[in-house]
C-alpha cells in the first residue's frame, strides 16, 4: 500500500554536512583501531530520497575478509568491556 505521509520537513532530515560529519567520524573511529573501509561514504540515493522515516543513509560498502575480521574482533572487544 502506497505510503501517502507527508514528506518530512527540512528540519527532520539529516543536513548533507550532518550526513558527512557522521562519515568522518565513523571513518576516524575506525581508523584509531587499524580498519579502513575504502567504499564508506553518503549514500546520497537515501539522502534525496522521500521516503519516511528520512534515511541518510551511511554506505559501509564492502570490505575484504581480513578486514572484515578485524572489525569483529573490535567490536567483540568493545562488547567485553
Amino acid at each position: 500500500m502506497p505510503d501517502h505521509s507527508p514528506a518530512p520537513s527540512p528540519a527532520d532530515r539529516p543536513t548533507a554536512d550532518d550526513m558527512t560529519h557522521c562519515v568522518a567520524e565513523l571513518r576516524a573511529a575506525l581508523t584509531l583501531h587499524g580498519i579502513t573501509l575504502p567504499s564508506l561514504r553518503v549514500d546520497l540515493p537515501s539522502y534525496a530520497s522521500t521516503c519516511r522515516p528520512p534515511a541518510g543513509l551511511v554506505s559501509l560498502g564492502n570490505c575484504n575478509t581480513a578486514t572484515a575480521r578485524t572489525l569483529a574482533a573490535v567490536l567483540r572487544k568493545a562488547a567485553e568491556r
